[in-house]
């Protein structure tokens, strides 16, 4: 019986794609964000400036997220994947903050 409960409790599979779509609409919800149309990967940007880039990795298991140390033309990246939803929430959290960030450097 114990092992009939174990699948009982299991968190959803992750759906990159539907996270995706997600995430982008929370991004593009933060005003001063500007998402680039018909890019790939996914852009953002902030007066003018690229500052997220967001795209399903090769397998479409995972969200491949990049974003802006500094506003530049030429930023210096970060990277890292998603590969769940609580992930995907705190990579949107940590957005938030860093955009904050980016409108204080100027």
């Amino acid at each position: 019986m114990s092992e009939d409960l174990g699948d009982f409790f299991a968190l959803p599979a992750f759906k990159p794609q539907e996270a995706l779509v997600g995430l982008r609409r929370q991004l593009r919800e933060l005003k001063p964000l500007a998402e680039k149309t018909g890019s790939e990967p996914h852009r953002f940007e902030l007066r003018g400036l690229p500052v997220i880039e967001l795209s399903l990795d090769e397998g479409s298991t995972a969200i491949l997220a990049r974003w802006a140390q500094r506003l530049s033309q030429r930023p210096d990246w970060r990277q890292t994947q998603l590969k769940s939803s609580a992930e995907v929430r705190r990579f949107a959290d940590d957005m938030k903050r860093q955009l904050t960030r980016w409108e204080d450097e100027d």
